[in-house]
């Protein structure tokens, strides 16, 4: 898909905030400082739409960027970041859990974990989450310019087995840097805007 325009349109907090437009939905999930910024960036070919931060657990809000006027990606708070007060960790899984069992319009969760090392708990917990709701999800690896092309398969082994990633289950290996897995990345997502 070849995004020709995209905005953020809104950082929401609670239900009556998000967008009511009815437009399909995808959520990217994953531990503070794994990428989601770099890996939305890519996708939309869009130096910084979306914030890098130098410092992790800066996403507080759920984040919706509208693409070309026909879906939403929507960036939720990063988990595992240990500087945030646990208060506000059990806000923000309160928000995160809200929106993502409640909400109509979300087609599916990308998880996005970080090839070379293995899955964190945290990881492992939102995986089964996503399972426990029936949620659809794709898992990203991303980072994997950073690690030599022949240990790839021996990592996706680990994320793999970490995870129990039930068959049917989508799991793609990405670099923001080279543009690897972005088309698959896409494939998936216009596959389940197809689906009713």
């Amino acid at each position: 898909m070849k995004i020709t325009q995209s905005e953020i349109v809104i950082s929401a907090v609670k239900p009556d905030q998000y967008p009511d437009d009815g437009l399909p939905e995808f959520a990217l999930a994953g531990r503070s400082n794994v990428g989601k910024s770099s890996f939305i960036n890519k996708m939309i070919n869009r130096r910084a739409l979306a914030r890098i931060s130098s410092k992790p657990g800066k996403t507080q809000t759920l984040n919706f960027y509208i693409l070309n006027e026909a879906l939403y990606f929507v960036d939720v708070p990063g988990y595992g970041y240990a500087k945030v007060s646990k208060s506000e960790r059990a806000a923000w899984g309160k928000m995160i859990e809200t929106y993502m069992t409640g909400r109509v319009p979300l087609k599916a969760v990308v998880l996005i974990v970080d090839l070379r090392h293995p899955p964190t708990n945290d990881d492992i917990m939102m995986y089964d989450f996503l399972k426990h709701f029936d949620i659809p999800c794709l898992v990203v690896a991303t980072k994997a310019d950073k690690i030599p092309k022949g240990k790839w398969q021996k990592h996706m082994s680990v994320t793999r087995r970490a995870l129990q990633i039930e068959d049917g289950d989508d799991l793609i290996i990405f670099s923001s840097e080279t543009g690897l897995g972005k088309k698959e990345a896409w494939d998936f997502i216009m596959e389940k805007m197809q689906e009713a």
